[in-house]
């Protein structure tokens, strides 16, 4: 338990924090005008493991996987990278427009890869992910409202060439969803 509330902490930090448009090796410090007020307001964490899970084409192990949807609309599977020397290491699939197929089935467009460490600047306390533009897509396959998710891949190419891709498994526990109202400082459960 004690593992799961620092690994969300580390998520939402990464999707609480403003973006800053950036590539790896320079540091404009403009703030998309769409990220500047957005608000995470729903927020589902999801257990079990990344068969891949490739940053910049490096692989990694992950803790675990959330969904995060704002108050504008924009989406984000955001993924807490098992990395010993950096507890706040995450990587975000972030997009715009998702559809379902069916009941079962999600597919978001990529639009921007969100990456957070330890060695990020901060505002207001919180580390400030690095964006990378980007190409791809992430599938989902099962839905929130059966708390139900069985995998979700993702693979996106960054405008320098650097790829990323996930595969998550579920281990069939159910997913915890949380409805984020900003008018009270409150988390509800959208599904009891």
């Amino acid at each position: 338990m004690r593992l799961r509330r620092s690994v969300l902490a580390a998520v939402l930090a990464s999707l609480a924090s403003p973006c800053f448009a950036e590539s790896t090796t320079t540091i404009p410090a403009n703030n998309p005008p769409a990220q500047q007020n957005s608000l995470v307001d729903m927020l589902a964490l999801m257990s079990g493991h990344c068969k891949t899970l490739k940053v910049a084409g490096h692989p990694f192990a992950c803790k675990t996987v959330a969904f995060a949807h704002d108050d504008k609309g924009r989406v984000n599977f955001a993924v807490a990278v098992d990395d010993p020397s950096d507890e706040n290491h995450v990587v975000s699939f972030s997009g715009e427009n998702g559809r379902r197929a069916d009941d079962n089935s999600y597919e978001l467009p990529i639009d921007r890869v969100l990456l957070n460490s330890k060695d990020r600047p901060k505002v207001d306390g919180l580390p400030v992910p690095a964006e990378q533009s980007s190409t791809g897509t992430c599938r989902q396959t099962g839905n929130f409202a059966a708390r139900k998710v069985k995998d979700i891949t993702c693979s996106a190419t960054d405008s320098e060439g650097r790829t990323y891709e996930l595969l998550f498994v579920s281990d069939g526990t159910p997913v915890s969803v949380r409805r984020i109202r900003q008018s009270s400082p409150s988390i509800q459960d959208p599904f009891r």
